[in-house]
């Protein structure tokens, strides 16, 4: 790779690590949040919450968009909105003003992450797909992990304001090398048009399940609203399918896509999996808080050991992926996903933090392992001019995946004698759905040639005739 690749690479790495990085930054700092405010933590979580529901709810459009418009003009839109609000939350005198920031922050992250990993995939050569994947997911794996640590030094040194203020240099560095470095791809003028019917139907109906599913955790899922919001979620969702049927290739989520067996599955194997890792990483903290008395800050680092091997595993996946194949590193991924959450099942009351590095490690690596991997078998399964959209939908598959697995977990662990034994309940569910996401892996990842070879074969032989 030249210099002005790996420049790119580095600029588009930096812009996912941002978005990735503000997932946990701040959950650290919210009880300084209540505070400094005068506000409640039902408020203060939603510093959190808004970011996370606004940007799962619009990645597929902003997928979509940037296949169509192109991905290096929608990733500067993006990263300004982000970068603007960046500012505008950092100076927010109010909790409310705060949460806007913090979702029109969602819209920029959405707009940016989908167009990075279209633009990653683009600027390397078809053999390094695996590269591609592996990189994007392993520095989203960092911004994760240092996250929480990042956060909590700059909360204790100088604000929560400056978890803010730190993306607004970095995001105009990314800004000023992409423009210079990448070049602009845009999808047929023909199809450039919005699905703002798509758009609306699938974002209302995400919208109220996400809620739904954040809420139910604490007014219970029998609970009248929650239920009325599952049934106005799911009825929405009916009717962007069938909005989405009568739109063709025009559609917000075109029908080539619906049609395409491998990417279909690899998005069901995302949604069965990723309740693993969002399970993980909401009670493994809860376990060291509550059993171990660790606090918040070595919670947060308690949960290295996880963070670091997925990290570094994602960045080994790459090549990994593009020497062995799909299945095989998938399948890895998966295998290594249920064992290691299994191996955590097995927590008691007697339980030190000892006990649990060995599972922690083997789900990192299964982490590392499958996202990266599997992300890379969606969107090469599918038309390079669909890769933003391709991307976005795994995503958000991973996000409703982990959602519905937390809901349902959470159900569990509250209807348990002790926090101990339904931890153990919980994690033994997660390793059935695990079981269910390997066999998908294993039946359909990997039986066709990634869509790129199949066009190269096509224009071969047209040639040829």
């Amino acid at each position: 790779m030249d210099r002005g690749t790996v420049m790119a690479l580095v600029a588009m790495s930096l812009g996912v690590f941002l978005i990735a990085n503000d997932f946990t930054a701040l959950s650290v700092a919210i009880p300084e949040i209540e505070s400094d405010l005068e506000t409640t933590l039902a408020k203060a979580q939603w510093v959190i919450n808004g970011y996370a529901v606004v940007f799962g709810v619009l990645i597929v459009t902003g997928g979509r968009l940037a296949d169509l418009f192109g991905r290096k003009r929608i990733f500067m839109i993006g990263a300004t909105i982000f970068g603007v609000f960046s500012v505008l939350g950092g100076i927010a005198p109010s909790i409310e003003l705060v949460i806007v920031c913090r979702a029109f922050m969602g819209i920029g992250g959405a707009m940016v992450w989908p167009s990075v990993l279209g633009m990653t995939y683009a600027i390397l050569p078809e053999e390094k797909a695996g590269l591609a994947g592996g990189l994007i997911l392993g520095v989203a794996g960092m911004g994760n992990a240092i996250g929480p640590l990042l956060g909590g030094v700059l909360t204790d040194t100088l604000s929560w304001r400056w978890v803010f203020f730190l993306n607004v240099p970095i995001t105009v560095f990314a800004m000023v090398v992409i423009h210079l470095q990448v070049a602009e791809t845009q999808g047929d003028s023909a199809e450039r048009r919005i699905d703002y019917r798509g758009i609306a139907t699938l974002s209302a109906g995400v919208v109220a399940i996400l809620i739904a599913l954040d809420q139910g955790t604490e007014t219970g899922f029998g609970d009248p609203t929650i239920l009325a919001l599952f049934g106005i979620g799911v009825v929405l969702l009916v009717l962007f399918a069938v909005i989405e049927l009568r739109q063709g290739e025009g559609a917000l989520v075109p029908r080539s896509v619906l049609e395409n067996r491998e990417f279909v599955a690899a998005c069901v194997a995302v949604l069965a999996m990723s309740a693993i890792f969002f399970s993980a990483l909401l009670y493994l903290p809860q376990f060291m808080e509550k059993e171990l008395g660790f606090s918040p800050i070595e919670a947060g680092a308690g949960l290295l050991p996880l963070m670091v091997v997925f990290a570094i595993t994602s960045f080994v996946a790459g090549p990994l992926y593009d020497r062995l194949g799909a299945r095989l590193v998938v399948g890895a991924g998966a295998i290594c996903l249920g064992v290691g959450i299994l191996v955590l099942s097995f927590l008691d009351d007697g339980s030190n933090y000892a006990s649990l590095v060995p599972g922690m490690v083997i789900l990192g690596l299964g982490v590392g392992l499958f996202y990266s991997s599997i992300t890379t078998a969606g969107v090469t399964a599918l038309d390079p001019s669909q890769t933003s959209l391709a991307g976005g939908i795994v995503y958000m598959c991973q996000v409703a995946g982990g959602s519905v697995g937390l809901g349902l977990n959470t159900a569990i662990v509250l209807s348990a004698s002790g926090l101990s034994e339904g931890i153990r309940i919980a994690f033994r569910v997660d390793a059935v759905l695990a079981l269910i996401g390997l066999l998908i892996v294993l039946r359909y990842i990997g039986t066709s040639e990634p869509a790129t070879h199949r066009l190269q074969l096509r224009g071969h032989h047209r040639a040829h005739a």
